[in-house]
């Protein structure tokens, strides 16, 4: 029999959060995240903000590399590419180990959602296609002073191929989800990502370069049919 305690406890309703085996793409809409509404209107953006920002952090960390001595010319060019490099290896790392990583508590399951599983309910939300500004220019900074702190000197041209890097990706993202997919070479990336979308999340990591999927061994088996 309850104690009378037990029997007026209130009931504590929760609020059911979307794990990645329940979402279902979606072609139109878009999803609520915050309550608050300047949070909500915050998580929204247009794409050509942060690939501004990514893309004048590069030029300005080139210039002022190469003005003050601290690079030149060659050289420059040199951690130029291998800083795009090694931003095709951080994407892959972040979107398989981090957007994707397995919801086995629900706070997991919230910040998987919030992170990425919302862009793969809504895939066609524009506005969620990239971090807001603010967001944008905090990333920036943070990678100039870690990269500051790795590579010393160096880090100015490493800095501007991963942000150019960062920059790239996110446009291609955009424009897989937006454009349809062109008649050329270029069609590649399209197919790719929605194998990664729309037949096996697990696989398909890669989005600006297809290069870690090949090396670790997550590319498709299937190819979707035209």
């Amino acid at each position: 029999m309850k104690s009378t305690s037990e029997a007026s406890a209130p009931e504590v309703k929760t609020t059911p959060v979307k794990t990645p085996d329940a979402i279902r793409p979606k072609h139109k809409g878009s999803a609520q995240l915050f309550e608050n509404p300047l949070l909500e209107r915050l998580s929204h953006t247009h794409i050509a903000l942060p690939v501004s920002i990514f893309l004048i952090t590069a030029v300005i960390s080139l210039y002022y590399g190469l003005t003050r001595g601290f690079i030149s010319g060659i050289s420059a060019f040199g951690l130029f590419l291998l800083g795009w490099f090694m931003f095709t290896f951080a994407e892959y790392l972040v979107h398989r180990y981090v957007y994707h990583i397995p919801a086995t508590t629900p706070g997991r399951a919230k910040f998987q959602y919030t992170m990425h599983g919302v862009h793969h309910e809504y895939p066609k939300d524009e506005t969620r296609l990239a971090m807001p500004p603010i967001i944008t220019v905090f990333v920036a900074s943070l990678l100039f002073f870690i990269f500051r702190f790795t590579f010393g000197s160096y880090a100015f041209g490493i800095l501007a191929g991963f942000v150019f890097g960062y920059a790239l990706y996110l446009f291609v993202h955009y424009a897989i989800h937006v454009y349809a997919p062109p008649k050329n070479f270029l069609k590649v990336w399209w197919t790719h990502h929605a194998q990664h979308h729309y037949r096996q999340d697990e696989i398909a990591f890669g989005v600006s370069s297809t290069l870690w999927d090949h090396i670790i061994g997550t590319m498709p088996t299937k190819q979707p049919r035209n």
